[in-house]
């Protein structure tokens, strides 16, 4: 009995990921090195950013103290699965920005559930205390977060309040059955971190101690975000 019942969930998983491939949603098959994790947010940041009814205003990301970019993935039937990575930075300095520091995402649900869902968000820090949880173990902003997604952040130039502690920007794209997205913790990716910069270091290192020095692709984002911060 024990047997039927792994066998028809892995059928049921199986049928997951066909109705993910059928939705366009793309389940990684490798890992993917954090090089190319880099490369592929800060494109996705740039594209998002160059869309009017959708990227983060310019005033509000020029008033950041720090940014995560994460992508995050929700396939499912009956059983879901949701699972991503990102990268996060600070400002050191009022026009300059820390190293790039590595995080992963991931989630796992029960539930009468499907399709697929891939999500991009920007997460702002708007404040230095926000930015220090990034050295946690387990980061959790959905106590205080604010989002918005899609044309909610159209046209919203100043209308992020001071005390707001934590802005949310998603971009959304494919289809999911099921229950509203839900808030997942993020974590500091330590293998990523560490193959990256061949050396064991934690966020606290990268972000705030100045143990490692900003490679090309950070700063090239940083660029970007320095670009699209000016009105």
């Amino acid at each position: 009995m024990k047997g039927a019942m792994v066998k028809q969930t892995l059928i049921l998983w199986t049928m997951g990921l066909a109705w993910a491939g059928v939705l366009g949603v793309s389940v990684p098959v490798r890992a993917e090195s954090p090089s190319d994790r880099l490369a592929r947010l800060t494109a996705k940041f740039d594209e998002m950013q160059k869309q009017p009814d959708k990227r983060v205003p310019a005033d509000v990301l020029h008033r950041a103290q720090g940014i995560i970019l994460l992508d995050r993935t929700k396939a499912g039937f009956i059983f879901a699965y949701q699972g991503g990575g990102g990268v996060a930075m600070v400002r050191d300095g009022r026009e300059s920005w820390s190293p790039v520091a590595f995080l992963t995402a991931s989630e796992a649900s029960l539930g009468l559930q499907i399709g697929g869902e891939q999500n991009f968000f920007v997460i702002l820090l708007m404040t230095t205390n926000a930015t220090h949880e990034l050295t946690d173990s387990t980061i959790d902003f959905g106590g205080e977060a604010r989002g918005t997604a899609g044309d909610q952040s159209s046209g919203v130039e100043g209308q992020a309040a001071p005390k707001d502690s934590v802005l949310v920007y998603c971009e959304r794209s494919g289809l999911y059955g099921g229950a509203a997205i839900k808030g997942g913790a993020i974590s500091p990716d330590g293998a990523a971190n560490q193959t990256y910069y061949s050396q064991n270091v934690t966020m606290d290192d990268i972000l705030f101690g100045k143990k490692v020095k900003p490679t090309d692709a950070a700063t090239n984002l940083a660029k970007k975000i320095s670009e699209y911060s000016k009105k």
